[in-house]
């Protein structure tokens, strides 16, 4: 591939849904992908829970306290949210995890005092298992069975972990699944075992508070780009009044630290010292071939934030796996601006 070859157009297109953000990474302390969920805020936006779901937070705090999960009790909200909108007795949907039939508990409180304790059980399982937090908020939906499966696969959530356990309960079964995540992934379909979806439906409703790094040149950059989490991603964008497209958004952010990038993801690539994604450290760029056609030149670029995610303009602007099988095929690797 002729990396070199200049790439005219301002910024790339990017068709790959799958952020977490849109989550993509909601679970933070020193890294978006660490261990510890404090930190993590519910959205105030268009795309908010409702205030029949926020009616149950004193519930939802007392028995998380109980549980000593604290810090998931907006992730238990959103929960509610995606169960049930506030607006059914069995709000968090929890019978079926007593053994008991589809809302067959008719107390809210009941429910909420269930489903935390469900939760609260799957978190202690992931613990042991060594297996990351987005996971089981996934196996709230999918039952423990999930993090077992990921625990032989890895340890870490992925989607295209969610829809293979999805499709082997299934037998292969698929069923219609329309709305505004599964259309950009698939077309509108899933499984006909749970939600494959669960995850990113639970975090659309969470976004991050804050993110810590070490070296301060790298924590001015994301303090700025965290403004920009969960914008759309727009062809051409290079400032918040646009939004952003991949290029755009590394321009803007790295100049906040007082550092001049060209406008394309080709001229920042090529202006940086190259080395192997094995290689990088937060603040890096990534840089990725043929993301929206094939191509020899770079197509798109992202920030690096450690633990094999990236924070970018995809669509929406947020974080990703870069243990992806997408990212994967369309990886050229790291830069590093010169010294």
């Amino acid at each position: 591939m002729k990396w070199k070859r200049k790439l005219i157009l301002g910024g790339i297109a990017f068709l790959s849904f799958f952020s977490l953000l849109t989550f993509v990474a909601i679970f933070i302390a020193d890294d978006p992908s660490s261990s510890s969920s404090t930190g993590i805020e519910l959205k105030e936006s268009s795309l908010s829970v409702s205030q029949d779901t926020l009616k149950y937070r004193s519930f939802v705090e007392k028995y998380a306290k109980k549980q000593h999960i604290e810090d998931y009790i907006n992730v238990l909200l959103a929960i509610i949210e995606v169960e049930s909108g506030g607006k059914l007795p069995d709000v968090m949907q929890s019978s079926e995890s007593k053994g008991l039939a589809p809302n067959t508990i008719t107390n809210p409180e009941e429910s909420i005092q269930q489903g935390v304790a469900y939760f609260a059980e799957l978190v202690r399982s992931a613990q042991t298992l060594e297996v990351d937090e987005q996971s089981v908020i996934q196996a709230y939906n999918y039952g423990g069975g999930f993090l077992n499966y990921v625990a032989r696969n890895g340890k870490k959530y992925s989607l295209e972990l969610a829809e293979s356990f999805s499709k082997a309960q299934a037998t292969g079964q698929r069923v219609t699944y329309k709305n505004d995540i599964s259309i950009p992934k698939n077309g509108g379909w899933r499984y006909n075992y749970g939600n494959m979806f669960y995850l990113l439906l639970v975090t659309q409703y969470l976004e991050t508070s804050s993110q810590k790094f070490n070296d301060k040149t790298v924590q001015v950059i994301m303090d700025e780009a965290l403004k920009y989490q969960g914008y759309p991603y727009i062809f051409g964008g290079s400032n918040p009044n646009t939004s952003f497209d991949c290029s755009g958004i590394t321009q803007w952010t790295f100049q906040k630290a007082g550092i001049t990038l060209p406008r394309t993801a080709q001229a920042q690539y090529d202006i940086m010292d190259h080395l192997p994604l094995s290689e990088a450290e937060p603040g890096d760029l990534i840089f990725f071939h043929s993301t929206y056609a094939t191509a020899d030149y770079v197509t798109h670029v992202g920030i690096y934030v450690g633990n094999m995610r990236m924070y970018h303009a995809g669509n929406p602007i947020g974080y990703t796996d870069l243990n992806s099988d997408y990212w994967q095929q369309h990886l050229i690797g790291a830069g590093r601006i010169k010294k």
